[in-house]
């Protein structure tokens, strides 16, 4: 009920989120411990194991809650021999302060009863200077390989690595398990021979408030534009574009100064950019010292998204197979707080460019949209008006809601606002007391 109450204040007022100062995304007090993590909304509880004996089930479509140390754990799935592609992602999250070398990382790959590893299919990410959340996935591609391209039970395998001197205590683990349905007739098959790329040509328009979020599940919409966000050492801020066939995004993203305390001292990795797809898989990741004065990193601009880029061997071109939502997250690195001010957040600006026209999908046996691999009018409302997926969840409710009482009639309608009207002051009255 709460939750309905603050969707309608917003709506009963007209709030735009496109208008609303950066302050009032921000975190409360700078002086507080940095925001965790969000998991995901209704994520089941799964204990991974470390042979592939009793591996618990995980489905397509959900989302799961675990922990893990260094080593395997393993999960078991049962796919259909109906050529879709199985995405699992695994989003590991060490505590502030933990200790990791550019060694430890996380894998992912799919292996069939036999022990053989589906062609193709790991995917590893490694940390660089900082303990932040990191993602990778591994796929069963359900088409291109006849070692597994039959249906029947598989076994994902997560892997987490560290070096003897890091932190090898548990972490949170989050896993997610995306279909993609198989392809349709006139599908390509065959690798790009060539794309039109290099470096963006990023806006230099006034900057908008945007706060990013804590990862993959409250990230922060965004389109082209310019967005000013600020961080303080050891945050990383999580954004969103979505990104159709056939288009291209450029990024950069720029430090200002902060208030030094030891002059001529600097951060390696002070500034670290990293661009996920929409099944959480690694696209490119860049990062760059810096001296508390100016630091600024631009990634190469993507391919187009294409169906084909998944045929290439070309690591930089074949995470762009599938159009949806793109994730960037922008860390400001904990060694920076040892020159800096640590209470007062630096200004981050974000430069993204989108290029190309959205094109067709390709031919489905199936809706895309269901496995989270097409762009739709309301994620296009979302980069907008910059929402979470939580808020454009309620926004959606709200106007859902709204159609509702327009179609209720003059009487009915009246009742209904006026209900809607105590439930906005209950929540005014439920605001109050919890600042107090």
């Amino acid at each position: 009920m709460g939750r309905v109450r603050t969707t309608v204040w917003a709506a009963a007022l007209g709030m735009a989120v496109a208008g609303v100062p950066l302050t009032a995304y921000a975190d409360a007090s700078a002086s507080q411990p940095l925001p965790t993590y969000r998991a995901a909304d209704g994520a089941g509880r799964v204990e991974g194991r470390p042979s592939t004996a009793d591996a618990p089930l995980i489905e397509a479509g959900k989302t799961y809650e675990d922990t893990i140390g260094p080593g395997d754990r393993f999960y078991r799935l049962v796919l259909e021999k109906d050529g879709s592609n199985a995405y699992v992602s695994a989003v590991v999250r060490p505590p502030a302060g933990a200790k990791v070398s550019g060694s430890d990382g996380i894998e992912v790959e799919l292996i069939t009863t036999a022990g053989t590893s589906c062609p193709a299919s790991r995917g590893r990410a490694n940390f660089n200077y900082d303990p932040v959340p990191l993602a990778a996935a591994g796929v069963r591609w359900g088409a291109e390989d006849a070692e597994c391209a039959p249906g029947g039970v598989y076994y994902a395998k997560v892997t987490r690595t560290s070096a003897k001197d890091s932190d090898h205590s548990p972490w949170p683990l989050e896993l997610r398990v995306q279909r993609e349905p198989g392809r349709g007739a006139g599908v390509p098959t065959t690798a790009p021979s060539g794309w039109p790329t290099g470096a963006p040509s990023l806006p230099g328009t006034e900057a908008v408030g945007r706060a990013g979020g804590t990862g993959f599940n409250d990230a922060r919409a965004l389109g082209a534009g310019v967005w000013r966000d600020e961080m303080r050492p050891g945050q990383t801020r999580w954004y969103r574009v979505p990104l159709d066939w056939g288009q291209q995004l450029g990024i950069g993203a720029e430090l200002s100064a902060a208030q030094v305390t030891k002059k001529f001292t600097s951060a390696s990795g002070g500034l670290a950019v990293t661009l996920y797809n929409p099944y959480r898989g690694q696209v490119s990741d860049k990062n760059t010292s810096y001296d508390g004065v100016q630091a600024g990193v631009t990634l190469e601009k993507t391919p187009p998204v294409g169906y084909a880029n998944r045929f290439s061997s070309d690591r930089d071109v074949q995470p762009v197979s599938v159009a949806g939502w793109y994730y960037v997250a922008v860390t400001m690195g904990e060694k920076v707080a040892g020159f800096t001010q640590d209470a007062v957040p630096v200004p981050l600006t974000l430069r993204l460019e989108v290029t190309g026209t959205a094109g067709k999908a390709p031919a489905y046996q199936g809706d895309p949209a269901a496995g989270g691999f097409a762009v739709g009018a309301d994620d296009r409302t979302a980069a907008r008006e910059g929402l979470t997926a939580p808020e454009a969840a309620e926004a959606a409710g709200t106007r859902s809601l709204m159609r509702v009482v327009a179609g209720a009639g003059f009487g009915t309608g009246a009742v209904l606002l006026a209900v809607l009207g105590g439930w906005v002051l209950l929540g005014r009255r439920g605001r109050g007391a919890t600042s107090a």
